[in-house]
């Protein structure tokens, strides 16, 4: 009986100091402290988020655990490439941890991009890219004033079998005094990795710079820190852009064809397996799936059994006929995630379907794809053809008229997609003044939507409608006075006085661009409204639109200071620009035209049928227009602008345009206004001057090769007062003081 005690008592003693070491010692790991890492489940598990670091620079783990058994037994092969490949070093970079704020905050958003290097050769779409930048309002030429930097070296092709690869970027990168460790850098790629597996690794450590990138991957993303950019090819304009190509908007709003592609088809590798299975959904009516196998030099050894069947479907369609009677288009990815398709789909307002899984879409950070695109699902082709003949038609023409804002947008020239790049880095430098989304989601998009002027969406003209709201309903007179005051019967002192009997009159601004001294306030007349006299900034004719502080009313009502305008007629404006507040509205008018034999844009004052341009010197335009004229018009415009004491008024109506697509608003017209503008004594000599009139047309074509086209649109509509000319009693009319102009 001792015995069996004596046996049972060491039996649980046994087991006890085994619980004992089993808990104590290494067995099964418990959950790892916050910041610990376990070696033998390597350093970052896709099942756990990543820790917080304060310095991503830090190697993901302290030791060389490639080396190691443990880590070689349980790291997966794309884990070890993810370690070694460059492109994953600052993987966990963020704005917060890899970018230094303090050098935007002694001047501003200023980019500067570094010599060219002589002897290294860049690509036309890189130089484009350059080019860009050194034409926005946020290049500088001084790296002591920069933000952000941008390399010289061509990083756009780093596939080692393209003839623009540049080589030993490496060693040239780290050579770069500015480089500290690409901190603050952005670098813009469009393809990297090569045949057969095309990874997304640029050859050369990006240390801590942000990457503009086409074709990128969400797992290789970094949220708010990179952008992804579309792939474009060397043809795509630099500025400008063709429109979209939806003239009108058909109800129903159904094409000839539902579903179309057509494309290379991949018979191995990456990116083949749902190419190489479009022919089960293609049925040649309405659904029409195209591919070939006839591209490279050996394609016809590798062909298969379904290659010359489809090579000779695939000749008898027209691509670009295919693409503009198609509703919607397949975009599926090729080798690399992204496709030329996709911009192509998006100008012809054929609603993009996306196969591509794992792509992080152009602008994803700021724009709402959704509205613009289907999104499908690589592994669930056979459900395509019914998943978009299900989409409501209603749904289907809000989808087509989105891809023409965004085309129109972000997408139509190598300027746009650059300068949408800056902006969103602008918008994370600049977060208390940044963009909403239904700024970046609605027209005239982001780029024309300045945060700095204000981040209400009220306090923008293009926005009324959709918030359904209406602008204030005053406006503030702004006349512009070059010559001295020396008679009390000038023009400038009875117009004072005409505008500040307007009901609609908050203030009138003099903006005095003379040379002479300041009149005594004394000889102003008096009014039942303030006025208030400032000197012009330099005495140019760009001073005109600065946004002065004082301007405390939506509207401005923009005056020569030999403009004859009456009460009525200012009222009659007014009212009419409150229908349209995003539009210039006014009295004289003015077009333009193409000139076949001088291949130019020509300008005219003649009196036609239509008009594409209101002047400034009588017009009602909405006060955010002279901070975008102050903010977003490079300094080369508003400099000739100053040097010919010209053009002031075409450079307004071209942005005013570029901005909404819309032609100015003009209306009634008096016979008087031409005469009598021509027959005061300050302006006469300059209307007459042919000189003047040549600039004008220099102008114009100067102005059209910035905005990389010609905004200025066409109207032959003109606004008369109800019952105007009607054969009534004078009293039943409103304003029936312009029925006797």
């Amino acid at each position: 009986m001792q015995a069996k005690k004596r046996y049972l008592i060491s039996l649980l003693t046994g087991a006890f100091l085994v619980l004992l070491i089993y808990l104590g010692g290494g067995g099964v790991p418990g959950p790892a402290a916050p910041g610990s890492r376990s070696r033998t489940h390597g350093y970052n598990r896709p099942d756990q988020p990543w820790p917080h670091f304060s310095d991503p620079l830090q190697h993901f783990s302290p030791w060389d655990h490639s080396d190691t058994e443990d880590y070689n037994v349980h790291i997966s092969p794309r884990q070890k490439r993810d370690v070694n490949s460059s492109v994953y070093k600052g993987k966990r970079c963020r704005m917060q941890s890899c970018f230094d704020f303090s050098l935007c905050q002694r001047n501003g958003f200023k980019v500067y991009v570094y010599p060219q290097q002589k002897g290294e050769k860049i690509s036309e779409s890189y130089q484009n890219i350059l080019s860009t930048i050194e034409g926005s309002r946020f290049y500088t030429s001084d790296p002591g004033q920069a933000c952000v930097f941008v390399l010289s070296l061509d990083t756009l092709d780093r596939d080692q079998l393209s003839p623009q690869y540049v080589h030993n970027l490496k060693t040239k990168v780290q050579s770069l005094a500015l480089w500290n460790n690409g901190r603050n850098h952005l670098i813009f790629n469009l393809y990297s990795g090569t045949w057969p597996d095309y990874t997304e690794d640029l050859g050369f450590d990006i240390g801590q710079a942000m990457l503009a990138k086409a074709s990128i991957s969400t797992e290789n993303f970094r949220p708010n820190f990179d952008i992804s950019i579309p792939l474009f090819s060397k043809e795509h304009p630099r500025t400008g852009g063709d429109r979209g190509y939806l003239k009108y908007n058909t109800i129903p709003p159904f094409r000839k064809y539902m579903l179309v592609f057509k494309g290379k088809r991949y018979l191995t590798g990456i990116g083949s397996d749902t190419r190489n299975a479009l022919y089960h959904v293609h049925n040649a009516e309405d659904v029409v799936l195209l591919t070939t196998c006839k591209h490279g030099k050996d394609w016809q050894k590798h062909k298969d059994a379904r290659c010359d069947k489809d090579n000779a479907e695939y000749d008898k369609y027209d691509y670009r006929e295919m693409l503009h009677n198609s509703t919607f288009c397949l975009v599926p990815r090729g080798r690399r995630l992204g496709s030329f398709r996709f911009l192509e789909a998006l100008q012809a307002a054929c609603v993009p379907v996306m196969l591509s899984n794992g792509w992080e879409l152009p602008f994803s950070e700021v724009i709402d794809w959704n509205t613009a695109a289907v999104i499908g699902d690589e592994r669930l082709l056979l459900q395509i053809p019914s998943t978009v003949r299900s989409i409501h038609q209603d749904k289907i023409l809000a989808l087509r008229q989105q891809t023409q804002f965004l085309w129109e947008a972000y997408f139509s020239s190598v300027e746009k997609i650059v300068l949408t790049t800056l902006e969103i880095i602008q918008d994370r430098v600049l977060q208390q003044s940044s963009r909403s989304s239904v700024m970046w989601n609605s027209h005239p998009g982001g780029l024309f939507s300045l945060p700095q002027y204000s981040s209400y969406l009220g306090d923008f003209p293009f926005f009324y409608a959709k918030l359904g709201i209406k602008p204030s309903p005053k406006f503030t007179a702004v006349i512009h006075a070059v010559t001295p005051l020396v008679s009390q019967s000038q023009p400038i002192l009875k117009l004072i006085v005409s505008v500040a009997r307007s009901q609609y009159c908050a203030q009138i601004i003099v903006l005095w661009n003379c040379d002479k001294p300041l009149p005594a306030k004394q000889r102003w007349p008096a009014t039942a409204v303030p006025i208030i006299v400032i000197e012009g900034e330099n005495k140019v004719m760009s001073s005109r639109f600065q946004p002065y502080e004082s301007l405390i009313s939506d509207a401005v009502l923009s005056l020569d200071e030999d403009t004859v305008l009456s009460t009525t007629e200012v009222d009659f404006a007014f009212t009419v620009w409150q229908s349209f507040p995003e539009r210039i509205v006014g009295y004289p008018a003015r077009s333009h035209f193409w000139d076949n034999n001088k291949e130019r844009w020509g300008y005219t004052s003649k009196w036609t049928n239509d008009y594409s341009m209101v002047l400034t010197g009588a017009a009602i335009y909405h006060r955010y227009y002279h901070f975008l004229y102050t903010h977003f018009l490079p300094s080369s415009l508003k400099s000739m602008v100053d040097q010919l004491a010209n053009c002031e008024d075409i450079l307004m109506n071209f942005l005013v345009s570029a901005v909404t697509k819309l032609p100015p608003v003009k209306v009634t017209q008096k016979k008087q206004y031409k005469e009598t503008m021509m027959g005061q004594s300050s302006r006469a000599s300059r209307w007459a001057d042919p000189d003047h009139f040549a600039q004008r047309q220099t102008c114009m074509n100067k102005f059209a090769s910035w905005f990389g086209g010609m905004p200025l649109v066409h109207s032959q509509m003109r606004l008369d007062p109800v019952l105007f000319k009607d054969q009534v009693s004078i009293l039943r009319k409103k304003y029936r003081e312009i029925e006797r102009l």
